[in-house]
């Protein structure tokens, strides 16, 4: 069959898509490496746990693409090949972006900082190691595209 190489393409793409960059406050990109950074210090008002879901629309891409193929080869006249893919790519694609939010959530929290020039801020972050407890004294780092708290 000629879409099993395509399909198998397909899967790798899916599944390399899911391996999504950490969201830690003590994970760093190879980008950010050398990056300066902004330091402001507070102490922590809140915390709370949020899901943070995975997602940049590659599942629903490669399930679309991967059950339009699968569909095509339904049916022996033209119009049944073009309705099998269209109905094959659209349930391809829901469940390719079924699994993609399922292996991409995470476990994350919001934490609430009030900073030492009284402002306020909270930043959402993956749950790492590294523990917070209302009142701490922590960092908030920002780069301009990512910021973090850490201690």
């Amino acid at each position: 069959m000629k879409f099993i190489p395509l399909l198998g393409c397909a899967s790798a793409l899916l599944f390399s898509s899911c391996a999504m960059d950490s969201l830690t406050g003590n994970t760093y990109s190879r980008g950010e490496a050398g990056v300066a950074q902004s330091v402001q210090t507070g102490r922590i008002t809140s915390i709370r746990d949020v899901k943070i879901e995975g997602g940049n629309n590659a599942g629903t891409l490669v399930g679309g693409l991967a059950g339009g193929l699968l569909g095509s080869n339904i049916g022996s006249g033209r119009a049944s090949n073009t309705a099998g893919a269209v109905g094959g790519a659209l349930v391809g694609g829901a469940l390719g972006s079924h699994a993609e939010q399922a292996m991409g959530s995470r476990n994350g929290i919001e934490i609430t900082v009030r900073l030492d020039d009284k402002s306020s801020l909270s930043v959402v972050q993956e749950i790492s190691g590294e523990q917070f407890s209302i009142g701490d004294r922590v960092r908030v780092l920002s780069n301009g595209g990512r910021t973090r708290v850490t201690h």
